[in-house]
C-alpha cells in the first residue's frame, strides 16, 4: 500500500508544492505546483488566499502526511516574519485535516536527496528529476517542496525499520537473553 506525503517549500509570495507516493521504496511522482498571493494585497488576504489553495490541494490529494521545510534564520528580520506566517498557514492547513506533520532543516533536506547540505537550487531541481523522473519540475519551490516529501519518506522508511528492530527485539529479548534462551532450550 502506498503512502502519500506532501511536501512544502512555504513562502508568502510563493509556496511550492508536490506530493508523491511511497511505496517500500519506491518513490512515484503525484503532482505539483507552486501557489501565489498577491503582493499589493494586505498581509490577511495573501495568508488567507494560501491557506484556501492550500486546503484545496489537500482535499484533492488527500496526502496522509506534510513535510514542511523549517525557517532558516533571515538577516531581514521582516523576510523572516512573513515566512512565518506562511509556514504557519501549512501548519495550519495540515492540523485542519489532520495530517501527521513533520519539519526537517533545509541543510537535512538537501543532504538527504543532494548527499551535500548546501547544496544549491539547480541541484535540488536536478536530483528531484532525477528520483522522480516523471515530474518535469521547472519551479524551484515545487523542486523544493518534492525534495521535502523524499526527505520525509527516506526518514519515515529508516524510523519504520528502526522501529521494527526494536519491536523484534523487546518481543524476542536482547541479543544475550536470546543466546541463553537458546542455552537452556537446549540443555
Amino acid at each position: 500500500m502506498a503512502v502519500r506525503i506532501l511536501g512544502l517549500d512555504p513562502g508568502l509570495a510563493r509556496m511550492g508544492w508536490g506530493v508523491i507516493d511511497v511505496s517500500g521504496s519506491k518513490l512515484s511522482h503525484v503532482a505539483h505546483g507552486t501557489l501565489t498571493s498577491d503582493a499589493k494585497t494586505d498581509l490577511g488576504a495573501r495568508l488567507m488566499a494560501l491557506h484556501s489553495a492550500l486546503c484545496e490541494v489537500i482535499a484533492e490529494l488527500r496526502p496522509v502526511s506534510i513535510a514542511v521545510e523549517q525557517a532558516f534564520v533571515h538577516k531581514d528580520p521582516s523576510a523572516a516574519l512573513k515566512l512565518g506566517h506562511a509556514r504557519a498557514i501549512a501548519l495550519l492547513a495540515a492540523a485542519q485535516a489532520g495530517l501527521d506533520i513533520a519539519e526537517y532543516a533545509p541543510n537535512h533536506i538537501k543532504k538527504c536527496v543532494v548527499g551535500a547540505g548546501h547544496a544549491d537550487k539547480t541541484q535540488i531541481q536536478a536530483m528531484v528529476k532525477r528520483l522522480l523522473p516523471t515530474a518535469r519540475v521547472e519551479q524551484a519551490d515545487a523542486a523544493d517542496a518534492l525534495a521535502a516529501a523524499i526527505a520525509h519518506a527516506h526518514y519515515a522508511s529508516t524510523r519504520a525499520k528502526i522501529m521494527g528492530a526494536l519491536a523484534g527485539e523487546v518481543g524476542t529479548g536482547s541479543p544475550s537473553a536470546r543466546a541463553t534462551n537458546k542455552k537452556t532450550a537446549l540443555a
